[in-house]
């Protein structure tokens, strides 16, 4: 992690240390508010907007991911490897849909998008998938 941050221009910090360490832990989609709540236990001196500016940091170098859905609160993950998600849709409440992650989905689903997106200017960098649905209590 120091590594990374550091190659990236960004500081390491015991409160970017600490975030990360949470995020790896967890196997949710926190909140920053949750990241902030948890982390709060072990620095008692931490301020949301430092959780924020440290989930921040990380995504900038590539070590979580930034899950944003409109106007739900962004959720953050530890990126381990790509996969697809599950959203509730009343809740906001995330979960890695437990299914082998396919790079060439796109080409399956259309062979020609790739092409056609390039010829209009587009390169396309990754893709995510979500299943919406609601989650029985």
């Amino acid at each position: 992690m120091r590594s990374a941050l550091e190659s990236a221009g960004c500081r390491y910090t015991q409160q970017r240390a600490a975030v990360f360490e949470h995020l790896s832990q967890v196997h949710t989609h926190p909140s920053a508010e949750e990241v902030y709540l948890s982390v709060r236990q072990s620095l008692a001196k931490i301020s949301l907007a430092t959780v924020y500016k440290a989930l921040e940091a990380l995504v900038e170098v590539g070590l979580a991911n930034k899950l944003t859905y409109g106007d739900d609160a962004a959720r953050y993950e530890f990126r381990e490897s790509e996969h697809y998600h599950l959203r509730d849709v009343a809740t906001g409440e995330v979960h890695d849909l437990a299914t082998p992650f396919d790079p060439d989905l796109l080409k399956k689903l259309d062979p020609r998008l790739s092409e056609r997106l390039a010829a209009a200017g587009f390169q396309i960098t990754g893709y995510r998938l979500e299943v919406l649905g609601r989650f029985q209590s």
